[in-house]
């Protein structure tokens, strides 16, 4: 499976995985993350059920805060 994840092809041996799987394989360990799939926000706790397909474009933002 060809996925673009923040503008960089990816490719993995699965069909498909979902938004926690990849944030595992790639170690996303950041606590506040902003997750896109073909532009559209995936919630918190719909990262388990959605699933990527050939072709999707992922954007993963950390989101930072200070002063």
């Amino acid at each position: 499976m060809k996925i673009i994840l923040n503008n960089t092809d990816e490719y993995f041996q699965a069909e498909s995985m979902s938004i926690s799987d990849l944030l595992k394989i790639k170690n996303f360990t950041f606590k506040m993350l902003v997750i896109k799939v073909n532009g559209k926000l995936v919630k918190n706790e719909l990262r388990d059920s959605t699933f990527l397909k050939d072709g999707d474009n992922v954007t993963v933002l950390h989101l930072i805060s200070g002063g």
